[in-house]
């Protein structure tokens, strides 16, 4: 690293493409490399209105934490049709599960009182009509009236009678089966509700830094349209390239120390990826050692990458 850095010096360049030109020979292993990170980006999940994003770029998230809300005036309406629905087929299969109310078998029993007595009037009226008509002293057709007559409040009266009990029972089990899954297709409505309504409040699955922000509060935003990402430490690795002739030496979870620039201390980090096939050397890393060779992509996760950079230039040194 000290010919670059001089070299960078006496040249005096603003920007640096990479630190790595000056790469030890292949037997020190020690290689050049950079950070890399895979960001999260959280997307809408349904278009709308952008009315809240309290995090701004570069602010430290936890999980749980909202990061931003959409409009809900519809999902609101839904949840309240669905909840009114769901009240209405759980009464219905109440009412269908336990017969009818009280009040109605009261009026049926006031009913049947009624028609018992009327019953009891008809009785009398034919015991006292038939004797007349068998003495003669009535015609034949009244004595034929009061019969009818009786017949009619009996037949009366046992129909009140079957009312009541049909009325102390519940409805038929297709029925009541039927009534049960309006009730279970209406929860399962409401269920479905309660959870757009809630998806229009998105909240972080993964801890770690706002990393860039692409929609605003008063926007409109499409279902799928990204409006942040998120930077985890658990994303952020040290990609670095290793030659064919040292690929023997490194194997997965084997433990590499990495070098940052203008940093003391060593980081250490566990491989984590090995590329199966070769590439050439990226025109990023155009050390005069290593341009134009066939190289394997290494990766390796650190377990404390919050120093670290996207896009730092690393050295890192195998076992």
């Amino acid at each position: 690293m000290t010919g670059l850095t001089g070299l960078v010096r006496v040249l005096g360049m603003a920007f640096v493409v990479s630190l790595a030109a000056c790469e030890p020979a292949p037997g020190a292993g020690k290689f050049t490399g950079y950070v890399e990170a895979e960001f999260v980006t959280i997307a809408a999940p349904g278009s709308g209105w952008l009315i809240k994003a309290p995090l701004r770029q570069g602010a430290a998230v936890t999980k749980g934490d909202v990061l931003f809300e959409l409009d809900q005036d519809l999902q609101q309406s839904e949840v309240a049709e669905a909840a009114g629905r769901l009240k209405q087929a759980d009464a219905l299969a109440r009412n269908m599960a336990t017969g009818a109310r009280l009040e109605e078998i009261a009026a049926l029993n006031a009913q049947l009182e009624e028609a018992k007595a009327a019953l009891r009037l008809a009785e009398s009226e034919r015991l006292r009509w038939t004797k007349l008509v068998e003495r003669g002293i009535a015609p034949e057709a009244r004595g034929e009236q009061v019969i009818t007559e009786h017949e009619a409040a009996t037949a009366r009266v046992r129909k009140l009678e079957a009312n009541i009990r049909v009325a102390r029972l519940a409805e038929r089990t297709a029925a009541r089966e039927a009534a049960a899954a309006g009730r279970d297709v209406a929860a399962a409505a409401l269920g479905q509700a309660e959870w757009r309504l809630a998806q229009r409040t998105v909240k972080a699955q993964v801890a770690g830094r706002i990393e860039e922000v692409f929609h605003r509060p008063g926007e409109f935003v499409a279902a799928g349209a990204p409006i942040l990402s998120v930077l985890s430490p658990e994303m952020i690795k040290v990609r670095f390239f290793v030659p064919q002739a040292m690929l023997s030496k490194i194997g997965l979870n084997a433990v590499v120390e990495v070098f940052i620039t203008d940093r003391a201390e060593t980081l250490t980090a566990r491989v984590s990826y090995i590329a199966r096939e070769a590439e050439f050397t990226p025109p990023v890393i155009f050390s005069a050692e290593s341009r134009n060779k066939l190289v394997f992509v290494v990766e390796a996760r650190l377990p404390n990458p919050t120093a670290l950079r996207p896009g730092q230039p690393v050295d890192v040194k195998l076992p």
